[in-house]
Formats: structure tokens, C-alpha cells, sequence
């Protein structure tokens, strides 16, 4: 049997702890693996807002566990550089500076965004696929798969009880971009040899057959490009680099010039093209400057904003803000990228503002314009008989995806008792024994607001505001004596107009001047129990009177 060790673990046992990315499709991706005294993190991702978050820039993985644990921490490693699977990292290496290993792409990526945070020193690995590192009692092969972005891997993982694989994100893309296809070979390797877990992508688990291969859109924009008598502005993911290079190949076929417009998609281009990722030819690329002296039958600019981003160059563009670039009449206007769930409203606002102003849009639902990165069932099925995993958890994906790729590893013939459906938090453990779900670590989301986190009860705050307004209560209190210097003054926002309802305020403040003449003098003189009298009275009253519930704010000014 094994023995307890420190923290309730047990010596000679794999302990699998998803941190994120089991709860959500697009985010917080994040995946603790632990033997003995050693941990090894695969991938840190973060999130974008849903629209009940206001005020919030984007969500990470509560890494509580990592922060009681760090001295056992050898290192992060990354399967490829979309934001949800490396967004996290600064507030990580901030709190946890230790090694990260990715394939060259990711690690430049990566080097790009610590900048934003003066963390240009944190410890960076490139390694190529087929690569291996070690950290502590862990072995780790990185093996190429095919997915929307350059260099993706899964991971191949040797531990004492058995090997791991970890898929990432991935498809089965047999006409990849730049010919370097899914490794097959390796996959099937460790099927051979013996895989006990395999923790595979679940995405795109509702949808039958095989995802469309990434040249798929080249065909899709051979046709905008056909047809297109203006400009052509391409939106997508600054990360995508396929599809910009495709993007490029079918503008310089048609002889017109191309323009990278928004900082994001420049400094990835230029990372892209240092490494041998990306080629433009020298006559192609023109500077934004440039634009204007190039025929509208000519130009094609490509830049970010496709998810309807406020700041982004294409919602610029879209409300013509943007100061070099405004919508002509018979611009064609390209959004390859797929509605992440959340963003549909702003989505439609940004193509309503370009078909107000002339454009021609076109976007997924109108047009083959974008094929997913993620793999369909027959494609997790492919996977699953090349590794012959003994135990399987499904990954990255709501409830309802981890359960129908649950599904499907049962017909493949794993049986029940060794499908593990997990939640953020939960832990798998592995031993000689077998394998069992037990035990939860604390994990959740942390709000991240411009470079610092925000508790959850201000986020109830904001959202308390949007629905019910603020009330201020403005009162002057005489420290020594007690006495009501001025006030109480009432002035609210979101909640009533002060002008048109005159006489409801004159009520609220007749009321508060009465719960205050009945309170004692040493209640009036501390500030703090005179606040939560104020707010607990008045919430009471606006309760009562008109059933609604705005955020309550009382200001003592003491003098």
C-alpha cells in the first residue's frame, strides 16, 4: 500500500489536477501533474469576459495550489501560444518565476507578452517536436500536431506509473499549410509501447466526421479575392499565422499589396517571419503609410479584431474612428475567425457598422471562410485507437463535450470504470493499483482588471450597479460631539432622475433625517456604525417603497 507523504498525498502515485479548462470551452486551460515532490504544469490560460463580468479585462485559473506547493514546481510547459493556453503566464512567473519550455513559435510569443509585464528575464526553453526535456521525475517528448497555430504539440509524457499523453488543442489536418503533418508515427509509438492515460481535446466532440483542413479558407478567400472589386480587409486571430500566410500567398497571386495593420498582429508577423514561420515577398508588404498611394483594386489589409474587440483596429475602422482608414463603398470585408460564444453581440454590432457604411461582410455564416482547429469525433476516434490509452479524461471543453467524448472512448472499447469525466479541481489519482477520482484542491477565477486581480464581491458591485443604480448618501458629522454638521444630500446614478423625481428625494432625505435624530450620539461619532445603520435603513426603505435594490454608498465626512 502507499504511504501518506506531506499534504495527504501518497507516495508512488501520479496525481492529474485540472486547475481550468474542464468547465469552458476557449479558456483557463491549465493541468497539474504531481509525483512525490515534483509538479509539472501544462499550459496557463486565461479567458475573455462573459458579458455579465463588467469591467473586466479577462479571467485566469485560481493557482492557490501552486502558490502552497511552489518549491515542488520544476516547471511550465506549453503545447502551443493561443491565449488560452498561455494568457496566465505573467501573473504566474510573477508570483512563481520558474522555467517554461515550448516549441520556438510559442516560447517567441510568449518572450512578446512578458514585456507587457518588465518580465523579459523569466527563464524560456525552446524545444522543437520530437524534443525531449526532463523535470524531476518526469520525461517529456514534445510531439507535433496540426491545430490553428504554428507549432502546436501534445505531450508525451514518461512518469513512474506509466505514460501520459496529453493531446492539447488539435485536429487531423492531412493538407496542413506548411506540409508538417500530425505525427502519426510517435502517437502510434506510444500506443505500442503502453499509454495508461491519454487526456485528449473535446471541443469539437458534438460534431461528426473530420474538421476541414486549414486550406480549405484558401479556397474560400480565392473566391473573395475572385470577385472583390475594392479593398479587401481580412480579420482574424493575430496568433493564426496560417492564415495569414495564406491570406498573403492569394494576394500576391492576384497581384495586390498587403498591408498588417494593429500592434498584435505586426509584432506576431515579425516573429513569425524571424523564426521562418511566415513569408511575404519583399514587393507584397507595404507599410500603413503607404496605403494611400495604392489603387482600391489593389489593397488588401489584414488586422485583428475579428471577435468585435472595443479597442481593436477593426471596430476602429468598423465606427470610423480609425485615423488612416475608413470604409469606401465596395470595400470587402472578411471575418475569419469563429464567433467564440459571449462575443455574438458585439460580433453583429461591428458587421451592422460595416454594411451601414458600403461594405461587403463576410463571415462564418455566410461563408466557408473559416475551418476550426479542433478535432471532430472521427478524429478523437483516430487518436484513441493509435494510443490505446488504458485510462481516458476528456479536456478542454464544457460538461456536455467531456461527456460525449466520454462517450466515444467507451464505444472504442475503454471501459467505463476507466473514464474519468473530472471538473476543475478534482484530482485523478494513479498507482500501481489502478486509478481513481479523489479529493478536490480549491481552485476557481480570479478577475484580472488592467494588471491586477478584482475579488469577486466587487464584480457583484458592478454588476449590482448596472442593474440597480448607486445611491450616495452625503452627511457632515462634528467628530467630538456627534452633531450633524450638513446633510444628510442624496445623489444617485442609474437609479432615478434626481430632476424628475424631486419629491422622492425629498422623502429619502426626510427619511434618513429621521433614522438619524433617533440614533445615539456614540453611533453618530463612529463613522463605521453610522455607515452601516444608513445603508441598512435606507436599503430597507428603497426596498419597500419601490422594490428595487441599488448599491448604497454612505460618505461620513468627520471634521
Amino acid at each position: 500500500m502507499n504511504e501518506n507523504v506531506n499534504g495527504g498525498l501518497r507516495d508512488n502515485t501520479l496525481y492529474v489536477i485540472p486547475l481550468g479548462g474542464l468547465e469552458e470551452v476557449g479558456g483557463l486551460n491549465m493541468t497539474v501533474l504531481e509525483y512525490n515532490g515534483d509538479i509539472v504544469v501544462i499550459d496557463a490560460g486565461l479567458m475573455f469576459p462573459e458579458e455579465d463580468m463588467l469591467g473586466i479585462d479577462f479571467v485566469i485559473p485560481d493557482f492557490t495550489y501552486l502558490l502552497e506547493n511552489r518549491e515542488k514546481i520544476r516547471g511550465i510547459v506549453i503545447t502551443h501560444g493561443h491565449e488560452d493556453h498561455v494568457g496566465a503566464l505573467p501573473f504566474m512567473l510573477k508570483e512563481l518565476p520558474v522555467p517554461v519550455f515550448g516549441t520556438p513559435l510559442t516560447i517567441g510569443l510568449i518572450r512578446e507578452k512578458l514585456k507587457e509585464h518588465h518580465l523579459e528575464d523569466s527563464e524560456m526553453h525552446a524545444v522543437r517536436p520530437r524534443g525531449r526535456i526532463s523535470l524531476g521525475v518526469f520525461d517529456i517528448e514534445f510531439i507535433r500536431v496540426t491545430h490553428s497555430i504554428v507549432d502546436g504539440v501534445a505531450l508525451g509524457i514518461e512518469t513512474p506509473v506509466g505514460r501520459v499523453i496529453h493531446t492539447g488543442d488539435f485536429k487531423v489536418d492531412p493538407t496542413p499549410v506548411d506540409g508538417e503533418l500530425l505525427d502519426f508515427k510517435t502517437f502510434a509509438e506510444y500506443g505500442e509501447k503502453g499509454t495508461a492515460l491519454l487526456l485528449s481535446d473535446s471541443t469539437n466532440a458534438e460534431k461528426g466526421g473530420f474538421t476541414f483542413s486549414e486550406k480549405e479558407v484558401r479556397r474560400a478567400f480565392e473566391n473573395v479575392f475572385a470577385r472583390a472589386k475594392g479593398r479587401i480587409i481580412i480579420s482574424t486571430f493575430s496568433s493564426n499565422i496560417h492564415r495569414i500566410q495564406q491570406a498573403i500567398d492569394v494576394a500576391a497571386s492576384y497581384g495586390r499589396k498587403v498591408v498588417l495593420c494593429g500592434r498584435s498582429i505586426v509584432s506576431n508577423a515579425q516573429i513569425a517571419l524571424d523564426l521562418g514561420y511566415l513569408k511575404i515577398p519583399r514587393e507584397t508588404w507595404l507599410k500603413l503609410e503607404n496605403l494611400k498611394d495604392v489603387p482600391d483594386d489593389q489593397a488588401v489589409i489584414i488586422t485583428t479584431g475579428s471577435q468585435g474587440e472595443p479597442m481593436s483596429v477593426l471596430t476602429r475602422i468598423a465606427t470610423g474612428e480609425h485615423k488612416q482608414i475608413q470604409i469606401k463603398e465596395g470595400d470587402t470585408v472578411v471575418l475569419s475567425a469563429k464567433m467564440i460564444p459571449g462575443n455574438e453581440r458585439s460580433i453583429g454590432r461591428i458587421i451592422n457598422h460595416l454594411f451601414k457604411r458600403g461594405a461587403n461582410v463576410i463571415y462564418e455564416k455566410v461563408s466557408e471562410i473559416h475551418v476550426s482547429g479542433h478535432a471532430s469525433k472521427e478524429e478523437l476516434k483516430l487518436l484513441m485507437n493509435l494510443v490505446k490509452p488504458k485510462y481516458f479524461m476528456p479536456v478542454h471543453g464544457e460538461y456536455r463535450h467531456l461527456c460525449i467524448h466520454a462517450g466515444l472512448a467507451a464505444k472504442q472499447g475503454i471501459p467505463r470504470e476507466n473514464i474519468f469525466i473530472m471538473g476543475n479541481g478534482d484530482i485523478l489519482e494513479i498507482s500501481p493499483e489502478g486509478a481513481v477520482q479523489a479529493g478536490k484542491v480549491g481552485t476557481g477565477r480570479v478577475f484580472i482588471d488592467g494588471k491586477g486581480d478584482v475579488e469577486e464581491m466587487v464584480l457583484r458591485d458592478r454588476m449590482r450597479i448596472a442593474h440597480d443604480g448607486v445611491v450616495i448618501v452625503l452627511l457632515g458629522v462634528e467628530k467630538l460631539t456627534g452633531g450633524i454638521i450638513s446633510g444628510p444630500d442624496v445623489v444617485s446614478r442609474g437609479f432615478i432622475f434626481e430632476d424628475a423625481s424631486p419629491e422622492f428625494v425629498s422623502d429619502v432625505k426626510d427619511f434618513l433625517s429621521e433614522t438619524i435624530a433617533g440614533l445615539d450620539k456614540e453611533i453618530i461619532a463612529d463613522s463605521a456604525l453610522l455607515q452601516a445603520k444608513i445603508r441598512s435603513t435606507l436599503k430597507k426603505y428603497l426596498r419597500n417603497t419601490l422594490d428595487r435594490r441599488p448599491l448604497i454608498m454612505p460618505i461620513i465626512m468627520e471634521v
